[in-house]
């Protein structure tokens, strides 16, 4: 564990990046979204983040919010050829056309399963019987990529017709959104994000 700013001790992964990186840590990460349209935020950015690092994202993160509609799952669902090539050509976000293409047919399958399930995080939370996993790990090398969890929820994603979410993608989804505390025992965010778990 390290002792960043204000004397907080934080996972080290959060440290000696940017102020944006440690406030993503401090405020955002882990903590238990029960909300679709930041849950399919989330899943637009972790798919665009395949192969690039998580501070490219959130440097790109306004421009995201811009080009797909603050993260309106029916409204990206709409999306036709001709936003795809606006979004090709936007230098605000990441411009990989199968990740583009991959974030509007997701909201399409995430509105189908808001309709057979009442909401897309009430299908997410079901395969944790509705509260976190709290994890007690105290080395940041502890940490897995992915887990059984991951894989059954990427696997069921896929059947469903969701894109870019292999194991490694949907294990950084359920870290980010809280469905999994990954906060290492020794950050201050670990109680909080488990204080803040119940439904």
């Amino acid at each position: 564990m390290v002792e960043g700013q204000r004397g907080k001790i934080r996972c080290p992964w959060a440290l000696g990046v940017s102020v944006e990186y440690l406030r993503y840590h401090d405020e955002e990460w882990g903590r238990p979204v029960r909300e679709d349209r930041t849950q399919f935020e989330f899943l637009i950015l972790e798919g665009a983040q395949a192969g690039l690092s998580w501070s490219t994202i959130l440097h790109k993160r306004t421009g995201y919010r811009r080009a797909f509609a603050d993260f309106d799952p029916q409204r990206v669902a709409r999306f036709n050829r001709r936003s795809i090539e606006r979004l090709v050509n936007d230098p605000g976000i990441v411009r990989n056309r199968l990740k583009i293409e991959s974030a509007v047919s997701n909201a399409r399958a995430l509105l189908k399963i808001q309709a057979s399930h009442g909401s897309f995080c009430r299908y997410l939370w079901d395969f944790v019987d509705g509260e976190p996993v709290v994890n007690r790990w105290r080395r940041q090398e502890d940490v897995p990529a992915a887990t059984p969890l991951s894989d059954t929820i990427s696997r069921d994603l896929k059947r469903r017709g969701f894109k870019f979410v292999g194991s490694t993608i949907v294990y950084a989804h359920l870290q980010a959104t809280g469905l999994v505390n990954d906060h290492l025992l020794g950050c201050f965010r670990h109680r909080e994000c488990t204080a803040s778990g119940a439904a």
